[in-house]
């Protein structure tokens, strides 16, 4: 498994995958820069080899890429791997490719699985300084998946692939069991009787972050409630500025950077998501497992996941008013309840016992 070991979704999907393969007996060997923040500790049939970036004075810009071929070189000749699994394609895909043809002048041969999980395909990817990169690298992996049919039909549009690209849509791990929420915990942040309304993300513009406050302030006109932020990035600043001018910055509440969101979520009415696009919406995903209805954008692979009038609704981009129109009308005491249960039932179309065998069988297929 070669991924970015961060926060954002395609390392957690990659770690988590690999920690799944892990438990049902496949030997694991994760490669990047620095532990996943996923991994955790010790790990049964978990590998951890760590890309060394060194700090050569004649470069201004380190030569990751480089670097990390030249360790995927490595592992797969003393480990003996059978499969690279690559996340998200820069520059995890091209290294790959030039790992594979080195290894293939020693007589090697190492298959390779490529990933696509959004923003390599819908704006990095679509700067012209990597389109022709991420083109061929695409065509030359020995097998590619995408995590919706709306970034798989984004890849076709923009890029002039050849190859078959199989959907495997996001994973979640759903916990049946309800001991994450505690109405001690909840009382921490709204008071009874109020509702509490949750976003999280990395604070980007694609995020649409104002968006989320204005809805909110509609909602809390008409509701008690309170605004709960999990995340943090450049739009921050913009959100704190807006609550304030709006009068609602004592209802809203910016918890940062948090590693396990899980916890909020169990005690959350409603998850809003007005992204300007998304390649899946993992975060509602993650919201709807633990039975939170979803306010979101209509647009990517959203509509893959909240199904529009069942797990939530669906508006158009910038929709503020109808977004805050459907937001009331689910946290009405009528309809509250049924749509918790139904976003629930929902999510449990992405178990990973449902996905896991998906991509077992493009490795056999290769091996």
């Amino acid at each position: 498994m070669v991924l970015y070991p961060t926060y954002g979704g395609s390392g957690v999907v990659g770690t988590e995958l690999g920690k799944a393969l892990a438990k049902e007996g496949h030997e694991i060997h994760f490669i990047t820069y620095s532990q996943p923040v996923r991994l955790g500790s010790f790990r049964e049939n978990i590998f951890y080899h760590e890309v060394a970036v060194t700090d050569y004075p004649l470069f201004d810009f380190q030569p990751y890429e480089t670097e990390l071929t030249s360790k995927m070189v490595d592992v797969v000749k003393h480990e003996k791997l059978d499969v690279l699994h690559v996340h998200y394609a820069i520059p995890h895909a091209s290294a790959a490719y030039l790992a594979k043809q080195i290894l293939k002048a020693q007589g090697i041969h190492i298959p390779i699985v490529t990933t696509l999980h959004g923003t390599d395909i819908t704006l990095v990817g679509r700067d012209p300084s990597f389109e022709p990169v991420i083109t061929f690298c695409i065509n030359e992996s020995d097998a590619v998946t995408a995590v919706s049919e709306s970034l798989k039909a984004a890849t076709y549009k923009h890029f002039n692939v050849k190859r078959e690209i199989n959907v495997i849509p996001n994973f979640i791990i759903v916990d049946e069991s309800d001991t994450l929420f505690t109405e001690q915990m909840r009382r921490k942040y709204a008071c009874d009787g109020e509702k509490i309304i949750c976003h999280i993300s990395n604070f980007r513009k694609v995020k649409r972050i104002e968006d989320v406050v204005r809805i909110f302030a509609l909602i809390a006109k008409e509701i008690p409630s309170k605004l709960i932020l999990i995340g943090d990035g450049p739009d921050r600043f913009l959100a704190e500025r807006l609550s304030r001018e709006l009068n609602i910055n004592d209802k809203v509440i910016f918890l940062g950077k948090l590693r396990d969101t899980a916890h909020v979520l169990s005690f959350s009415d409603l998850f809003l998501l007005p992204s300007e696009t998304e390649s899946f919406g993992l975060a509602a995903l993650e919201a709807m497992a633990v039975g939170v209805p979803v306010i979101s954008s209509n647009t990517g692979g959203i509509p893959e996941v909240n199904e529009h009038g069942y797990s939530g609704f669906l508006s158009n981009v910038g929709d503020v008013e109808d977004m805050a129109r459907n937001a009331l009308h689910i946290l009405s005491d009528d309809e509250l309840e049924k749509f918790k249960k139904q976003a629930k039932i929902k999510a449990k179309e992405f178990t990973l016992d449902l996905i896991l065998p998906k991509y077992e069988e493009i490795y056999r297929k290769l091996v």
